[in-house]
């Protein structure tokens, strides 16, 4: 392989890597309420079977809402607890990302060759959420332990002294088996997720370009078509989120397998819990993704231009 060609693969994750930091700088405190929210805490860990004293604790404090959580994890642990468990998703969202587009690349430049379409052309729909769906794997592989050390940071407020004390202390309970816990669950998010995800921005992105009379979107169309990824994305994606957040947090022996906590979930709560955590889901979806999508544009018209 030349120094040109070996150039070229590292520079096809840059997009990704740079559009992932973005999304977790805008978007990791609202992520904070709804893994708290999905999982039954307020803005500390309560003690076994009180969760219900937690919460009430924050509907004091501003209550249950999406601005009522933030405002109450604001006012009781400051800018730090905002962005409490940060060092996970930073350290797996950039380069999950990364890897993320460049498998959406991968398998549209795959998709193109079998066919036969030009490069110039745009992927239909169908071939953009084919692509993006196999995106979801390889994403699944580096976040799924990464959102396992997250969760439990988020959820377990003081218990750990940052990422890589947890993720110790973690193995240290169960070894690697209880480190990657939850990765099944996560592809089982990321392939439909990704799929909805990539098909509504490309799908977006057209209609805007056709709206404006434009060959490529304006930065207005790009940030309109991150943003509704983000969303198509939670909209499909928040029930297997959900089963994800209770089972990676969930203490050892609690369930069974991921499907005992589905079962447990909708007998215990009804299937409305399924889509706990749904609003700041969506509020943080739009502007995540977004800056997301927007520093991926723009990193890409720069490697393109040069």
């Amino acid at each position: 392989m030349t120094d040109v060609s070996i150039l070229a693969s590292l520079l096809g994750f840059a997009p990704g890597a740079v559009g992932g930091f973005c999304s977790v700088f805008v978007g990791h405190p609202i992520d904070l309420v709804k893994v708290r929210q999905q999982v039954g805490t307020g803005a500390f860990k309560a003690p076994a079977d009180s969760a219900a004293t937690a919460l009430a604790a924050t509907r004091s404090f501003g209550g249950n809402s999406t601005f009522g959580m933030l405002r109450s994890i604001f006012l009781k642990e400051g800018i730090h607890g905002l962005y409490c468990g940060v060092q996970a998703p930073l350290l797996a969202v950039t380069p999950g990302f990364a890897v993320s587009f460049w498998s959406f690349d991968f398998a549209g430049k795959s998709i193109r060759d079998y066919n036969r379409i030009a490069r110039s052309d745009e992927l239909s729909l169908k071939h953009a959420t084919l692509a993006g769906g196999f995106s979801g794997i390889p994403l699944a592989l580096i976040l799924g332990p990464t959102e396992r050390i997250k969760c439990l940071m988020q959820v377990e407020k003081g218990k750990y002294n940052g990422f890589f004390d947890c993720a110790r202390k973690v193995y240290k309970e169960g070894g690697m088996r209880s480190v990657t816990k939850g990765t099944f669950s996560t592809a089982l998010r990321d392939v439909p997720g990704n799929a909805a995800y990539f098909g509504s921005y490309e799908y977006v992105k057209k209609l805007s370009c056709d709206l404006e009379g434009r060959e490529k979107a304006s930065i207005m169309g790009t940030l309109l078509a991150g943003g509704c990824a983000g969303v198509g994305n939670w909209i499909v994606a928040i029930p297997f989120d959900t089963v994800k957040s209770r089972w990676q947090t969930a203490p050892a022996g609690k369930y069974k397998s991921v499907l005992d906590v589905l079962q447990t979930l909708l007998r215990e709560e009804g299937p409305s819990a399924l889509f706990r955590g749904l609003s700041p889901a969506l509020l943080r979806a739009f502007p995540a993704n977004a800056a997301c999508l927007l520093g991926v544009e723009t990193v890409r018209s720069l490697i393109e231009n040069r």
